[in-house]
């Protein structure tokens, strides 16, 4: 049972942000050189937490977003795309929410929230597990793993069509000027808009697009930061450090992860040098225009006088992605046949870029590791909370912190309390309210541990300490040891230094493994194959298959009556 602890005209409005595949660093709030100043102001009027973690990938982290339950629990241990087939229809990889969690936006709805979202969705387009039937009374998304800003297309070829939903009904077009981070925050303006006259407070829950692949924004951003990021990698990578010790988000004394140096930089030839540059000028701005577009709201609120009354949260799904899907020949060859690559226009409508395996480095500075993996530069991401009345302006939290957290937060924030439980399933999260209002203690002691696991790749965190390991390509499969506090760059494994401690978090993570219901991955498991076989498996061959096997049977048809036909005009010969 949910009770409400707050009358109506107590509770805050929420206004919940999610930005997609953006590094620790990128935001200005946190050390990037990209302009959000619309994102930076609300850090600075609100709190910053340094030490948050979420999942390495979408998928899971919206899971656990919307509902504070761990993803396997939840139904979303993997990503349909990519999951082994051993794996598919097992308990906890539905890749879609199951029955027995409900969403932050059901609760805050049934406490008398109006609710909406707008952006991207990923957690399912069958019919139970859109939007409407997930707590929400306004809806424009996204349903896919990612999508062409600009128009109605696939952005891989993973996908033969993209699949938008506009209140539960599928859209089968979008409008001739359409670009995500627009269109999403004038959806949201225009649900606020419809519904003013209601006296209830409202939640509304925005999912940008940016900055996942493809990088695309207007012209107007991209032209912005032209002439910039000329000085490579390591030079913006070392300026980001020094900014993000500035702000305090770092010690001066914490070991660093390595990141590209200046010789691999001069090594490149100047039109490759160009091109890198170029392709970092559209990532930024993106960043720039969602900001922007983030403005728009916020400048909505402000003149229909509902600013001083919302709460915002704004978080990475994960970090940032470190590849170049170019680098994969049938990849390759997809792209070049529907985007186009000209250097000048990177980023432009009808183009695909993405920021590649060097800036997504820089993205995570100081962090090792990239989305879709365990290492802290794939799974700790900037969170921002603001707006909150009795918090203290430009607080950071260095505490551990999880994306678990964030449904526990709301509802206490909504005034609403729970019983501890989700339609049947646990919500693990805790409440960071006391932490946020009254510098209170960690949510956490330095004794519980919590849990993780995508792919293969895994984690135990226990206060300072994070047990950890990775997969090839990027890691070896080894469990190591790191002091996140002293290493967040995960540089020192202290597997040999302090063995008890990790033998009993090995053991820890096994107890967390079984009771989440994480399977082990099959020995020959690689990513990037397992992405083509269930592409060809579940998107080429049911699409394509019924018309291969129409085509041979009107052959056979075909050949059938020409052979009796000759058989007839040979007999009569």
């Amino acid at each position: 049972m949910w009770a409400i602890l707050a009358s109506a005209q107590e509770r805050p409005n929420i206004v919940l942000v999610v930005v997609d595949d953006m590094g620790f660093s990128d935001f200005g709030a946190f050390g990037g050189e990209i302009a959000t100043p619309n994102i930076d102001a609300l850090a600075r009027a609100g709190a910053r937490f340094s030490n948050f973690h979420a999942a390495s990938s979408c998928a899971p982290t919206r899971a656990m977003l919307m509902t504070g339950v761990d993803s396997h629990r939840a139904g979303v241990g993997s990503m349909r795309e990519l999951m082994p087939l051993s794996h598919r229809g097992e308990p906890g990889y539905a890749g879609v929410l199951n029955e027995r969690v409900q969403t932050v936006a059901s609760l805050l709805r049934d406490a008398g929230y109006r609710t909406s979202v707008a952006g991207k969705w990923h957690l399912g387009h069958e019919p139970q597990n859109l939007p409407p039937a997930r707590g929400f009374d306004y809806s424009l998304i996204q349903a896919d793993s990612g999508a062409d800003n600009f128009e109605m297309r696939p952005y891989l070829p993973m996908q033969l069509e993209v699949y938008w939903y506009e209140n539960g009904e599928r859209l089968d077009r979008l409008p001739a000027d359409f670009y995500s981070s627009t269109g999403f925050v004038d959806r949201t303006i225009t649900f606020l808009q419809d519904t003013a006259d209601s006296n209830s407070p409202f939640f509304a829950y925005v999912a940008f697009q940016a900055n996942h692949t493809p990088i695309q924004a207007p012209a107007r951003f991209i032209d912005a930061y032209r002439g910039r990021y000329t000085e490579g990698w390591h030079a913006v990578r070392q300026a980001r450090v020094r900014r993000i010790r500035e702000l305090g988000l770092l010690a001066d004394d914490v070991a660093l992860a390595p990141g590209p140096t200046q010789a691999q930089w001069d090594a490149l030839q100047p039109q490759q040098q160009y091109f890198e540059a170029r392709r970092m000028q559209a990532y930024a701005g993106m960043a720039t225009a969602m900001d922007h577009e983030l403005g728009r709201l916020l400048d909505y609120l402000r003149a229909s006088g509902q600013y001083q009354n919302t709460v915002f949260v704004l978080l990475s799904d994960n970090g940032a992605v470190a590849n170049e899907p170019y680098s994969n020949a049938f990849a390759r060859r997809w792209l070049e046949s529907n985007f186009h690559r000209e250097v000048e226009s990177l980023g432009e409508k009808g183009s695909w870029v993405g920021a590649g395996s060097r800036w997504g480095i820089v993205s995570n500075t100081p962090l090792a590791g990239n989305k879709f993996f365990a290492g802290e530069g794939g799974v700790r991401v900037p969170l921002i909370v603001s707006g909150l009345r009795g918090m203290r302006a430009g607080s950071i939290h260095r505490d551990f912190t999880y994306v678990t957290d964030i449904t526990p937060t709301l509802l206490e924030i909504a005034g609403v309390a729970s019983a501890g439980s989700s339609a049947g399933e646990t919500i693990s999260g805790r409440s960071l309210l006391p932490l946020l209002l009254h510098a209170g203690p960690p949510p956490r002691s330095a004794q519980e541990s919590t849990g993780y696991e995508f792919s293969g790749n895994a984690a135990l965190y226990r206060g300072n300490y994070k047990l950890v390991r990775n997969l090839p390509p990027v890691g070896d499969g080894a469990w190591r040891l790191y002091d996140i506090e002293r290493d967040p760059g995960e540089t020192a494994d202290l597997a040999v230094s302090q063995p008890a401690l990790f033998r009993d978090m090995q053991s820890a993570y096994a107890d967390y493994a079984d009771a989440a219901g994480v399977l082990p991955m099959p020995a020959d498991y690689n990513l990037a194959r397992q992405v083509g076989i269930n592409s060809m498996l579940f998107v080429y061959a049911p699409h394509y298959l019924p018309r291969i096997l129409a085509g041979v049977a009107l052959f056979a048809l075909a050949l059938l009556l020409w052979r009796r036909a000759r058989r007839r005009g040979l007999s009569r010969a």
